[in-house]
């Protein structure tokens, strides 16, 4: 059995990433998540397994030193790391697998030139509306705010690095352009497949 394809997906805080992702897992079957490593504390409502794998810093950085991340990175004070444990467990069944990381991660692992690599950017509409999204939100005071625009302007920077952007302006015409790029890949990926079966 073949690996599954692997698509990064990053975006600034507050674009719109992680309900794009839920939207795309409800329309496409055989999608699995890998489930990253952070030594943040759990939000309301998260689980421990499902949204991360919350471990304290020492424990992190023991991973790290082992090399057991294949990517892993400071975001907002906080480590978030992906392990090589967890991707392998998802491809190695044949599914494809959606990565929800930062820009620093994702460049870390377009170095590693992994096989099946597919790099996502989800973009706002501008800084403007990214800063009534964050505002809207009510999670962060004024100065956390400001620090997440400021990584927002950086992150920008980056987006023609990756394979496609895809703006959110509107949340159903954004799904449906992820959920394309999603099968497009997946139909160029069985193209030698289907050629070698002739």
């Amino acid at each position: 059995m073949s690996k599954g394809l692997l698509f990064i997906i990053s975006a600034p805080s507050g674009a719109g990433k992680s309900t794009l992702i839920e939207r795309v897992r409800e329309k496409i079957g055989g999608l699995g998540f890998s489930v990253s490593h952070t030594t943040r504390a759990p939000r309301v409502g998260e689980v421990d397994g499902v949204h991360y794998h919350f471990v304290g810093v020492d424990e992190f950085k023991g991973m790290a030193d082992r090399g057991e991340f294949a990517e892993w990175a400071m975001v907002h004070s906080n480590l978030y790391g992906t392990s090589h444990a967890a991707l392998d467990a998802v491809r190695s069944e044949g599914k494809d697998v959606i990565l929800d990381i930062d820009v620093v991660g994702a460049i870390n692992l377009k170095e590693q030139r992994i096989p099946g690599s597919v790099f996502i950017f989800i973009e706002p509409p501008s800084l403007d509306e990214l800063e009534k999204r964050l505002k809207a939100r009510n999670k962060d005071d004024d100065e956390i705010i400001r620090r997440r625009l400021k990584n927002a302007r950086q992150e920008l920077e980056k987006a023609p690095l990756y394979d496609y952007i895809v703006i959110n302006d509107d949340l159903e015409e954004a799904s449906a352009k992820l959920t394309s790029i999603i099968e497009n890949e997946r139909l160029r990926a069985n193209e030698p497949e289907a050629m070698e079966s002739e």
